[in-house]
């Protein structure tokens, strides 16, 4: 069965778990990684022939188009993680239609390819901001894969549905929803998606719950970020300890548990995983 490999191109500074100590007016300040990163994820999945979706910050973008260009290039599905990674529900509706569009039109213009999939910043359509559904159908956008079915302090909602399925917006549009993956475990969704729990949780239990969710019938999403891969990026040492916690904890071993991912399970791009479920 083949999954959906994503990943959330973005820079070390710019993850919300720093944004209490971090102003964005300073982002250009910091050294950046992202470029490095990235190049390094392209090459561990083009030594493997393995083809993924790549959820590009427009803040990224306007700073490295040869980065989009050559991820296009290398046979990858571009596709939007918005903007300035605001949390959605923490815009208005004009600032997230603007925000929005902005980063598709750049996207689209760099790849030349049609922009049809959105990931909000940190999973931010919440209950409280399912209004930015609307708003993803109006701009064109055929899939979103931001909302996460589960407890968390920035982000889920606990008991939305867990599979890929098209969903009817407050508008009335049709937008399809390709949630985060998550393993039903005593009653409660256990997220096993990738990112900060693919590097807490032991590799085996990883393997074996993804495992499961294919021997159900669910082809899973994976996703990491670049700067997951990168041990020797700048520390951040004024950030709370839960946050250091969770953005460097096995950063050092997550290069060789995604070869053993890819190896073990097969992936392609979302827009692909999405058609081949007669869904796109």
């Amino acid at each position: 069965m083949r999954n959906a490999l994503t990943i959330d191109v973005e820079d070390y500074f710019q993850v919300e778990a720093f944004s209490a100590v971090i102003d964005r007016q300073k982002w250009p300040t910091y050294p950046s990684r992202v470029e490095k990163n990235t190049l390094l994820m392209l090459e561990a999945l083009g030594n493997k022939n393995v083809k993924a979706t790549f959820f590009v910050l427009g803040w990224v973008a306007k700073r490295f188009p040869a980065l989009i260009k050559e991820i296009a290039q290398q046979g990858h599905e571009v596709a939007s993680h918005g903007l300035s990674h605001r949390l959605v529900y923490t815009q208005t509706p004009q600032e997230f239609r603007s925000e929005t569009r902005e980063s598709k039109e750049i996207l689209e213009d760099l790849a030349q390819q049609p922009v049809i999939g959105y990931r909000a910043a940190t999973y931010s359509i919440t209950k409280s901001s399912l209004w930015a559904l609307d708003i993803l159908a109006e701009q064109g956008f055929r899939y979103d894969s931001s909302i996460f079915p589960v407890r968390h302090d920035k982000y889920g909602i606990p008991h939305a549905k867990t599979t890929p399925h098209t969903l009817k917006t407050t508008n009335g549009n049709s937008l399809i929803e390709y949630p985060l993956s998550v393993l039903s475990l005593g009653g409660f969704n256990v997220p096993v998606a990738g990112g900060g729990y693919f590097r807490l949780f032991p590799y085996r239990f990883t393997k074996w719950a993804l495992g499961q969710l294919n021997r159900n019938g669910d082809p899973f999403v994976f996703y990491l970020h670049p700067w997951e891969l990168d041990p020797g990026q700048p520390r951040i040492r004024n950030a709370t300890a839960l946050s250091r916690f969770r953005h460097y904890l096995n950063l050092d071993k997550c290069l060789a548990r995604l070869v053993k991912l890819i190896d073990d399970f097969s992936f392609a791009p979302m827009c692909e995983i999405l058609s081949q479920k007669d869904l796109l």
